[in-house]
């Protein structure tokens, strides 16, 4: 029940009120909030208020806005299992959860000097990029940039645009197995690139890998930056 006029922000008492509901499992984990307007016509208060109040749960971590389809209770995070053998689809078969890629774009640029020491190429030597977009029941949890030699693996992108797997990519230039050298995890907030395609706030931080994939002879076959929505995935780190 809102209290008007007992010092405390309506829009607080409103944000307190769904808290409880959250904290009781009145709404549910992982249950789509109302609407605005409907939130508005329970409390009797004007939209800004609501919006005011939904967006201090966001900011608690209690709720979270997936673009394009509304307001969600926060659930337990994906695993997602770092190992010597990183296979995000495989990752999300083996919990029984469905999954799907977007390619956003592809192109070519030169190497500069990080990513020629990386990949073991010349500097200014053409690098394939992709990016892409990944989903997890419906659910975007990570956009991420992968770099590969373009000379070793001509016609690669369109390849992967047909398999969406880099595993079955590799594999048409007979790269049969390839195994992670390194993976770098850090947290930072989110550039507006990130904040697009992620749909978060820009005050909320994101998962920030850096990893490198290596042939069975050793040598760099991708390396990789990918940036996931840390509400939603929590890396678990296996037998590196």
């Amino acid at each position: 029940m809102i209290e008007r006029g007992s010092g405390v922000a309506v829009w607080r008492q409103i944000e307190n009120s769904l808290a409880e509901e959250i904290a009781s499992g009145a709404i549910r984990a992982g249950e789509q909030l109302a609407t605005e307007l409907q939130l508005a016509q329970r409390f009797r208060v004007n939209r800004h208020t609501i919006r005011r109040a939904v967006a201090t749960l966001v900011e608690r971590g209690l709720l979270r806005v997936e673009q394009g389809r509304g307001t969600f209770v926060q659930d337990n995070a994906i695993d997602y299992a770092i190992s010597k053998r990183t296979r995000f689809s495989q990752n999300m078969a083996s919990q029984n959860l469905s999954s799907d890629i977007d390619v956003l774009a592809s192109d070519t640029v030169p190497a500069n000097a990080e990513l020629a020491e990386l990949l073991q190429v010349a500097a200014g030597e053409p690098l394939l990029r992709i990016k892409t977009l990944s989903r997890v029941e419906l659910r975007v949890v990570d956009w991420a940039t992968m770099f590969f030699p373009a000379a070793r693996f001509p016609g690669l992108p369109e390849i992967y645009r047909r398999e969406r797997s880099v595993t079955r990519a590799l594999a048409h230039f007979g790269v049969d197995d390839y195994t992670r050298r390194f993976t770098r995890v850090s947290a930072r907030l989110p550039d507006s690139e990130t904040v697009d395609y992620l749909g978060l706030p820009k005050n909320r931080p994101v998962l920030h890998v850096k990893s490198l994939n290596v042939d069975a002879q050793g040598r760099p076959v991708q390396y990789g930056i990918t940036c996931f929505n840390g509400d939603l995935v929590q890396l678990v780190m296996e037998d590196l």
